[in-house]
């Protein structure tokens, strides 16, 4: 087990230090700042993520498979969410962000979608069907635009594993990805999942390879096109 924590988290870092100890095999990782969720900033949290798992795998994985369950995962996030902040001030910000989140959940009812984490603008969800995934993901990022704001999203479909009721592993890392390469307003999926949807008559555009950094090879991304 990897234990990762921010120094200056709301949580207290000693409870993870604690942890890490009385955790056989578990290695502690204690970084800088307060961001509670692991997606506001993948990158630092992806890296020596994956690293650890490949050194697990390498040393011959767990002992016991992991539960897992096919889903599909969607990553969202507003986009220039400190200089909103800033120009509204941090009252009017947050009656904002209080809407937005609402305008997320409701959304994610409506297409029998799991809030998994959410910290700051961002959230990570899970979806038994991929269709409904992209269609929420297209509904966040039109709804948003009532309240000012663009958000990016991305989606990926791969075996996920089941931890006390949260999805985690490789296939989680990779929806993250994803949506770290969107640009502002879109919706953007792995090619796993336009395969997975097609007849649905959902329409997309080629934004060519990508290398996902952390995830081996290319990946083909596609930007889900507006109904």
């Amino acid at each position: 087990m990897l234990v990762i924590h921010r120094t200056d988290d709301g949580i207290p870092v000693e409870g993870a230090r604690y942890l890490a100890t009385h955790i056989p095999g578990a290695e502690f990782l204690e970084l800088p700042g307060n961001d509670h969720a692991f997606f506001v900033d993948p990158d630092e949290i992806l890296d020596p993520t994956v690293e650890f798992l490949r050194r697990v795998w390498a040393d011959g994985g767990w002992d016991e498979d992991p539960d897992r369950v096919l889903a599909t995962v969607l990553f969202t996030d507003i986009v220039g969410s400190t200089a909103h902040a800033a120009e509204f001030g941090d009252r009017v910000w947050r009656g904002v962000v209080e809407d937005h989140h609402a305008l997320v959940r409701a959304q994610l009812a409506r297409h029998r979608g799991r809030e998994i984490d959410t910290a700051g603008d961002g959230f990570f969800a899970a979806f038994d069907g991929p269709a409904r995934a992209i269609r929420c993901a297209t509904a966040i990022s039109e709804g948003v635009r009532s309240l000012g704001l663009e958000v990016r999203a991305g989606l990926h479909t791969g075996e996920c594993e089941l931890v006390d009721g949260k999805v985690g592993g490789i296939a989680v890392a990779i929806g993250a990805r994803v949506a770290a390469q969107a640009s502002p307003g879109e919706v953007l999926v792995s090619s796993t999942v336009k395969d997975l949807v097609a007849g649905s008559g959902l329409e997309f555009v080629d934004r060519g390879a990508a290398e996902l950094k952390g995830v081996p090879g290319e990946w083909r991304l596609y930007a889900v096109m507006p109904a």
